[in-house]
């Protein structure tokens, strides 16, 4: 499953291509966007901007409705000019939301929207593929009925700071002490956008083993906790200096090495060496999802 990093590279990259844009075309495959595009047609609307909120993307248009969409395990969002050739077969396309600048958007285009996109050089398209997870809301539903407005604080947004995500930790070992910490990384009502891989390595980065109760979670381990998702995944969401649209900049890393085969402390190398101390990295399910969690007994006692 993409982590909140992957998706706010993701958000990041549509909006670059789309946002600011006037909708030329949208094609959908599934029945409920298709019927609310019927009733209150998306052409013509203008991508006000796009957001990513933890393991959440969120396309809002002119006119109060927002495109949310989660990739689960295996969709993703991808950027084309259009007329480029789809690098996935369209059996597994769910959503297409092709746009233009406003400036040159023709007063005819929701009739020939279609055939003035593909003439225009500076149309793009973002196709979601796979996606289990797309709905249509407003605002107020958005509010009301969408998991988005249960979240915790977003690791990678502006506002998050690490008091908030301790003060979410605190919260959370005040009314479940019980809970594994590292399940508890995972729960995106306490901290939106870490996923399986930062849950291991941030718990080896804190020196915590992430089989302990939280009620056992000092106020100092969950500083250490949440200032490390904080760097890890701020690092890996970094912009370039390139101007290029760039959906994937390479493999996530959380050590300083250069070495393809070196950038993890501790996700998924059960049985390694331990790169601080030399023993070997264990592996165990965890929670009610049986998420393979990876540690050092050594240095995470």
């Amino acid at each position: 499953m993409p982590e909140g990093d992957t998706i706010y590279r993701t958000a990041r990259t549509v909006q670059k291509a789309i946002g600011g844009k006037v909708v030329t075309a949208f094609e959908t495959g599934l029945a409920k966007l298709a019927a609310v595009n019927d009733e209150s047609p998306i052409v013509g609307r203008t991508v006000e901007r796009v957001e990513a909120r933890g393991k959440w993307c969120l396309i809002f248009f002119s006119g109060d409705l927002i495109l949310v969409t989660h990739m689960l395990m295996s969709g993703s969002w991808h950027i084309y000019r259009v007329g480029e050739r789809w690098k996935l077969p369209r059996r597994m396309m769910r959503v297409v939301v092709r746009a233009s600048e406003a400036s040159v958007f023709p007063t005819h285009a929701r009739k020939d929207a279609h055939e003035w996109a593909t003439q225009s050089s500076g149309a793009f398209e973002a196709v979601l593929f796979n996606a289990q997870i797309a709905e249509f809301h407003t605002a107020r539903s958005l509010e009301r009925s969408s998991q988005v407005s249960k979240l915790g604080p977003d690791v990678l947004s502006e506002g998050f700071s690490v008091e908030g995500g301790v003060r979410a930790l605190r919260e959370r070992a005040a009314s479940h002490p019980e809970d594994e910490i590292g399940v508890v990384l995972l729960n995106q009502r306490v901290m939106a956008g870490l996923g399986n891989v930062y849950k291991s390595e941030v718990a080896f980065a804190a020196g915590v083993n992430p089989f302990r109760a939280m009620r056992t979670i000092t106020e100092r381990e969950m500083e250490a906790l949440v200032e490390a998702a904080q760097r890890y995944m701020t690092a890996n969401v970094a912009v370039g200096t390139s101007e290029q649209m760039v959906t994937y900049t390479g493999p996530r890393r959380t050590t300083r090495a250069m070495d393809h085969g070196a950038r993890m402390w501790v996700y998924r190398r059960q049985g390694e060496e331990c790169r601080r101390c030399g023993a070997a990295i264990l592996m165990r399910k965890q929670g009610a999802q049986v998420r393979s969690t990876y540690w050092c007994p050594v240095c995470q006692p």
